[in-house]
């Protein structure tokens, strides 16, 4: 029969529609998705020697021998601007604000043929370390309010561009959605005595069927309630709310993490289009009881309609506990 599960981080209500459920293979998209891509494109702004193609300035080099890991740029067609200040306008219901902030892409690997799946831990550490010395820079910015740091892989996950990249936006604003996810954290701890995050991971962990990967510092893990197939979250075993708290010591971990979940989502459902984000605290606060960091991983293999847009609820046509038990059936390459 089909079930209504809670998902008491988002406080949404999920339908598990069990009867309408496909089989996880079925997700996958074909096998095309797997043919590789050129390790170099001369019209590439973002391949070694074409950096005069980015069209912006450097915000960040990490750089190898007389070349780089990982370059940060600013984007070239950016949502928001560095200059200017922060100005609120209104008049009657009618109101606005001044558009500054950062947006910046962060060009994760020389090669134009990768993805984090088919990188190495080094490779996935330096990107991470990258986001992290960005995070703690920009939130010096009295401007900014809301750091987010997102991935679009695949024309279905909004980017057009192979070589591999993600994005930083720091906000002037902190969005409604965050607010509505705090309040509802904070409400469970005053409730409790405990953070919601940590719950979550704890029960997770005592449950075991919907674990797809634990790590030393990190799991990895699609909620009881996951809003969409394959939905997956990487928590911190550690209670922190801000990314930019994440350890020299915890960072090679987390790559680990990330490796092996794309690399399931790449050899088991042929390389989707997914989203990822790091949610995090917004810049105000540093260290809280209530609320704890985390990875959203949404891979792209089902699509929207009239019903969640009509009702604000989803319909999730696969089983959290199948789906989970199909990742953790992948044989990864150990070539990889």
């Amino acid at each position: 029969m089909t079930e209504l599960r809670q998902n008491l981080v988002t406080r949404d209500w999920v339908i598990i529609a069990s009867e309408r459920a496909k089989r996880p293979h079925e997700f996958a998209p074909p096998l095309s998705k797997l043919e590789p891509l050129p390790t170099y494109r001369d019209d590439c702004p973002f391949c070694p020697g074409n950096e005069h193609l980015t069209g912006t300035k450097e915000c960040l080099r990490l750089a190898d021998n007389g070349g780089w890991r990982v370059r940060v740029v600013g984007n070239k067609y950016p949502a928001l601007s560095d200059v200017g200040q922060r100005v609120r306008h209104g008049e009657g219901i009618f109101k606005s604000l001044s558009g500054v902030g950062y947006h910046e892409v962060v060009i994760e690997h020389p090669r134009h043929d990768l993805n984090i799946a088919l990188m190495d831990i080094q490779d996935i550490s330096n990107i991470l370390r990258v986001y992290r010395q960005r995070y703690s820079e920009l939130r010096q910015d009295a401007r900014v309010e809301t750091i987010i740091i997102f991935k679009n892989h695949g024309g279905s996950a909004g980017t057009s561009l192979e070589h591999p990249h993600s994005q930083i936006a720091a906000l002037p604003i902190v969005p409604y959605q965050w607010r509505d996810r705090a309040r509802e954290a904070v409400r469970y701890y005053d409730d409790t005595g405990e953070c919601l995050f940590c719950r979550t991971l704890k029960d997770e962990l005592k449950a075991g069927d919907r674990i797809i990967y634990a790590g030393e510092h990190f799991v990895a893990f699609i909620p009881y309630a996951a809003l969409s197939p394959f939905h997956t979250w990487i928590f911190p075993r550690n209670h922190a709310s801000s990314f930019d708290e994440i350890t020299d010591l915890e960072i090679p971990d987390l790559a680990q993490t990330l490796k092996v979940v794309m690399s399931q989502f790449y050899f088991g459902l042929n390389n989707p289009d997914f989203n990822y984000t790091i949610r995090s605290i917004p810049t105000a606060e540093q260290r809280t009881d209530y609320f704890h960091w985390y990875i959203a991983i949404i891979p792209r293999v089902s699509l929207t309609a009239g019903f969640e847009l009509g009702s604000g609820m989803y319909i999730n046509t696969s089983v959290p506990e199948e789906s989970a038990e199909f990742l953790r059936s992948i044989k990864i390459p150990s070539s990889i």
